[in-house]
């Protein structure tokens, strides 16, 4: 199961982690030095969840960040799911 929201697509990215070590000059030190630079992963906080849609009366099931979450919320569950072509719009 991949670590990627079915809304707004972001995945799992890469990036580094800075050691430093040292007094800084506004302490009365020499100044911070990098002793270490090591790679890490910046992941997505994933969620599966059940959502209702009003508009087609059934529960849809998708992956979504905590982000998007907060989009649905606000924007409504049809609306964002349409957006992101998970649901086709309804015939009216």
């Amino acid at each position: 199961m991949s670590r990627v929201c079915q809304i707004t697509n972001r995945g799992t990215q890469s990036g580094g982690s800075i050691a430093r070590r040292g007094l800084s000059k506004q302490s009365g030190g020499v100044g911070l030095r990098v002793t270490g630079v090591t790679k890490r992963k910046f992941k997505v906080n994933v969620q599966k969840k059940r959502l209702w849609v009003p508009e087609i009366g059934e529960y849809v099931t998708v992956k979504l960040s905590t982000r998007a979450l907060k989009t649905v919320n606000k924007k409504g569950a049809y609306r964002v799911l349409i957006d992101a072509g998970i649901l086709k719009p309804k015939r009216t």
